[in-house]
């Protein structure tokens, strides 16, 4: 798969930066000036378009910064979303009911609305996607291009 390029602004990186942070920037700079961080607002940019695994890197950058803080369960938790889609993408069913338990675990620390989130709906898709892999015993995929999922920042 390849990535679009984009012209990178001068300092939102480091020139030795690795490769992956290059990557990383490429797909938060379309969201510079927004009033929301860039890499959080690229998170959502990036789920909505099935780029669950780039979703994961882009919030990982903030994740990193904040781990311990306020909100580092809930960067945490839309992290373990992701890559519970991740997992899907790759027909991994089981990892990937493990990962929308941990995320409904995080999340659940949050209240109904967060940074701008609906987190009553995102926690419905999370028990909604768990148990149509629970029905299925594990062994069929839910996903696929007409159902992928999406989330959407509130005002």
């Amino acid at each position: 798969m390849s990535l679009v390029t984009c012209h990178l602004s001068p300092g939102l990186y480091p020139e030795s930066v690795s490769r992956k942070h290059k990557r990383i920037a490429a797909l938060v700079e379309q969201h510079q000036g927004h009033e929301l961080d860039r890499h959080y607002v690229g998170y959502f940019d990036c789920f909505n378009r099935q780029l669950f695994y780039e979703a994961h890197e882009v919030l990982e950058h903030i994740w990193i910064e904040d781990k311990h803080g306020l909100n580092g369960a809930f960067y945490k938790g839309l992290i373990q979303l992701a890559g519970a889609f991740v997992h899907l993408q790759k027909n991994h069913p089981q990892p990937a009911a493990a990962l929308f338990k941990l995320a409904q675990a995080n999340l659940e620390k949050y209240p109904p609305e967060h940074e701008h989130l609906n987190l009553v709906s995102t926690r419905g898709l999370i028990q909604t996607w768990l148990a149509d892999l629970e029905r299925a015993r594990f062994e069929a995929n839910p996903l696929n291009e007409s159902n992928a999922p999406k989330l959407n920042l509130l005002p």
